[in-house]
């Protein structure tokens, strides 16, 4: 460009080869092949950019390393941001993290080219991410406001699949629900490296917060957000049926039976039907509501999940979807 705007030959520039069998594509999220599109910043001594170029070219594509001899700023396209941080680690600090997960982006953007939706949205102060597993649910959360980060059939994201849902909702701050005890470390993890402030509220079912969500204000700042929620879950039972894995070594069931549990304890094991009656009595006794969440395989009809209910007690169901639980249920 110096060259052409002085009507002069083009200055020589040192030129980074790639290792044999790196693939190479054109800027832009469609062209990588790559999920996530990662950037962060690198301080330190002695930082020469040029010599982490071909390693993040092993891993990824759309490279760029820029800066000086003390802070770098980092950009490549890759399916391990883990293993791009690294290559920094533990020489240098790594800071301002930002994981975006470009395949959601590009369907995001489509989905509003066909709708002639306007790109332009107004930036929240505090949004919401839940890690969910299942197509009702998810629609359940969305309907709340929430971002979703599938966590897959065993309901288990990564850290970057955490940050990438933090960076896709339009808000200063994020309140993060991991949803599952398997998820709280990775949730708190992403939480640290990302450039907004989120708060995690160690949510450690799905259903918990569906009714706490009610109370969300996304204008308000995410600390008294994270505060009220986990006032709200304090309120909040909760209890699911499963399909046991495996025998169990005190013979009190087979593989295949229901097993109930209310909170964390089980409390019913046999048939569908009355495992699902004894759960929903300790969940919702005393209460108003309960929400019942059919997963995909549930065993049972509508009708006879409605027999279940304790007398006095209205039921909400939805069709959660859920591969792991054939009910979900919460009442407060």
């Amino acid at each position: 460009m110096i060259g052409a705007l002085r009507d002069d030959r083009p200055p020589a520039l040192e030129h980074h080869t790639a290792p044999a069998g790196a693939l190479h594509h054109a800027h832009g999220h469609e062209s990588s092949r790559f999920r996530y599109c990662t950037n962060f910043a690198v301080t330190g001594d002695g930082l020469e950019a040029g010599r982490f170029i071909a390693q993040l070219e092993e891993i990824g594509d759309s490279v760029l390393v820029v800066g000086d001899r003390k802070t770098l700023k980092v950009h490549v396209h890759t399916d391990e941001p883990d293993r791009a941080v690294a290559l920094f680690e533990p020489a240098a600090d790594v800071s301002r993290l930002d994981v975006a997960d470009m395949r959601e982006q590009v369907v995001e953007r489509d989905d509003r080219l066909r709708s002639g939706a306007s790109t332009d949205g107004e930036v929240m102060q505090c949004g919401v991410v839940a890690v969910v597993n299942g197509p009702g649910i998810a629609a359940l959360y969305e309907g709340l406001g929430a971002h979703v980060v599938d966590g897959g059939p065993t309901l288990n994201p990564s850290t970057y699949d955490l940050l990438a849902g933090i960076h896709a909702v339009a808000a200063r701050e994020v309140v993060l629900l991991p949803n599952s005890a398997n998820v709280i470390l990775a949730a708190e993890r992403a939480a640290e490296l990302s450039e907004k402030d989120v708060q995690v509220v160690p949510t450690r079912s799905q259903q918990a917060a569906i009714p706490a969500l009610l109370r969300f204000d996304p204008s308000a700042p995410v600390e008294q957000n994270a505060q009220s929620l986990a006032r709200e879950l304090d309120a909040i039972r909760t209890g699911g049926v499963a399909e046991a894995a495996r025998d169990d070594t005190g013979g009190r069931f087979a593989a295949g039976d229901a097993v109930g549990y209310v909170g964390e304890d089980m409390v019913a094991w046999g048939e569908p039907e009355p495992t699902l009656k004894a759960v929903m009595e300790g969940v919702a006794s005393g209460c108003e509501v309960v929400t019942c969440i059919a997963g995909a395989d549930a065993p049972l009809a509508l009708d006879a999940v409605e027999r279940c209910v304790p007398e006095g007690v209205e039921l909400d169901h939805h069709a959660g979807g859920q591969p792991a639980w054939w009910w979900l249920l919460c009442a407060e």
